[in-house]
């Protein structure tokens, strides 16, 4: 049996929805009382787990106080570690008391860090370089959990996703396919930036993999779909998808940096402009995994799944 906490999130209805595609036998957990699921109520360090962890062999760990943009709290680590550590480590104690086996913990790339430079890629072994309060609570909540697997026994996996994208993205993702399909030029024919994505089935494919292969545990992986675009291609591809054509300017991107910090849009120029890459040969290694998907399929899934409204 296979717990999944944050089932009702993006991530989370995937691989759900996998689960029950391929009949396995799973338990998906929610905060409040819904058909089909185990309510537990808030999700902090006290939460009591008992009822949902009864005849579990595995946990995939999902629930999470996301990465925000617009960071209103007053202290937003301590808001992260909450539900990010807190959470997650009283979790692992509760399932390791249970006789959980395995416990799977979708971390994020944010704990490398926010940016690579050309040709260096992250990788699993790099020293963890967190740059905001939700990679630094990420960080605290692997180390916490390698430490209760040294304890207990219980082995953790830990995944690393960069961006994750597929039917139902919203944010930045979600506004960037919906201004793909307009007819008008943009600016970033000069840009090479190379960013790693990966699509939410891959993710989720990846994920029940490690629910039981036997060299996965008490390792942390990087995923992605294998292969990184600069924004001008993913901008194409996303517009060829929808049945369009994206024309680009050669716009230097010194220019578009110089003009996004006359406007204040610094950080946001970064994530449109820099470089974020993982590798995923270690990855492929261990496990023998490859993406089941390829980028088209995902941005085509992706494109369906939000409908029409994103077309036109």
């Amino acid at each position: 049996m296979i717990l999944v906490t944050g089932a009702t999130g993006f991530v989370g209805q995937a691989l759900s929805a996998e689960l029950s595609r391929r009949q396995l036998a799973h338990r998906p957990a929610s905060r409040d009382p819904r058909p089909g699921f185990v309510a537990i109520g808030t999700i902090d360090g006290a939460t009591d787990w008992s009822e949902a962890l009864a005849g579990v062999d595995v946990v995939m760990h999902l629930a999470a106080r996301v990465h925000v943009m617009k960071e209103n709290a007053v202290d937003p680590l301590a808001e992260f570690r909450a539900v990010n550590v807190d959470a997650t480590v009283n979790l692992a104690r509760q399932a390791a008391r249970a006789g959980v086996g395995r416990f799977v913990f979708l971390s994020s790339i944010k704990v490398n860090g926010e940016a690579t430079a050309a040709g260096r890629p992250f990788r699993a072994s790099d020293a963890p370089h967190p740059e905001d309060a939700y990679g630094r609570s990420k960080l605290e909540a692997e180390e916490a959990l390698l430490a209760i697997s040294a304890e207990t026994g219980m082995e953790i996996v830990i995944i690393r996703p960069p961006l994750v994208y597929g039917p139902g993205v919203k944010a930045n993702f979600a506004s960037l396919m919906k201004w793909s399909a307009r007819p008008f030029p943009w600016p970033f024919g000069a840009v090479r930036n190379r960013r790693s994505l990966v699509f939410v089935g891959n993710l989720v494919d990846f994920m029940l993999l490690c629910a039981r292969h036997p060299s996965a545990g008490n390792r942390v992986f990087l995923v992605s779909d294998g292969e990184d675009l600069s924004i001008g291609q993913l901008i194409a591809r996303l517009a060829a998808a929808a049945g369009r054509k994206a024309w680009m300017l050669p716009v230097p991107p010194a220019l578009l940096e110089g003009l996004a910090a006359l406007l204040g849009r610094r950080a946001a120029a970064q994530r449109l402009l820099g470089s974020l890459q993982v590798d995923i040969g270690e990855t492929k290694a261990v496990t023998g995994w490859s993406p089941p998907h390829s980028v088209e399929e995902g941005l085509a899934a992706t494109l369906a799944g939000v409908g029409a409204s994103v077309r036109s």
